[in-house]
């Protein structure tokens, strides 16, 4: 009996820690999905400039080398402007993602999409400019919640399962 007691404490305890690092965990995967947003632009930029290959073209290329909650979003852009315009298929795309952005940095990514195919070649690469300067912004920003809330998140797990476990011993 005291085994099957000792044994439900630990996978109390474990689950309020394991509980924890996944709430801190979203603040890494935060700032690791702004970081390859970036990037992502860059190369967007450049392709823009000197490839002068079509949006969907671009995005299919970019998206293979990146992680795969932002694989989706240009994979999923690039789909839906076979039937929609650039703007429209970006947002669309944006509002469809799963990752761990907070809803500023998915209010500046749908931003990037205001101009996109509706100027030219100058324009656009403008409009990225701009983007990746708010996405610093961000990505600062996330790193001193990252800094602040990681370690918080979790101690403040193991504390409360270890203050369940001994409410219930």
């Amino acid at each position: 009996m005291i085994v099957i007691k000792v044994i439900l404490l630990l996978i109390a305890f474990l689950a309020c820690s394991y509980i924890g690092r996944t709430i801190a965990l979203q603040y890494k995967k935060r700032v690791e999905e702004l970081k390859e947003v970036k990037k992502s632009f860059i190369a967007i930029e450049t392709k823009m400039k000197y490839t002068y290959e079509i949006l969907p073209e671009i995005f299919i290329e970019i998206s293979k080398g990146l992680k795969p909650s932002i694989c989706k979003i240009f994979e999923n852009a690039a789909l839906l402007m076979k039937q929609n315009n650039a703007k429209q298929a970006w947002i669309e795309a944006i509002k469809t993602s799963k990752t761990s952005m907070t809803k500023e940095d998915l209010e500046i990514l749908k931003g990037f999409g205001k101009l996109l195919g509706k100027t030219d070649v100058q324009g656009q690469v403008s409009q990225i400019e701009l983007t990746n300067q708010f996405l610093e912004t961000q990505i600062e920003k996330a790193e001193k919640d990252l800094a602040k809330n990681e370690k918080l998140y979790k101690t403040l797990g193991n504390v409360f399962g270890l203050a369940l476990v001994i409410l219930l011993i």
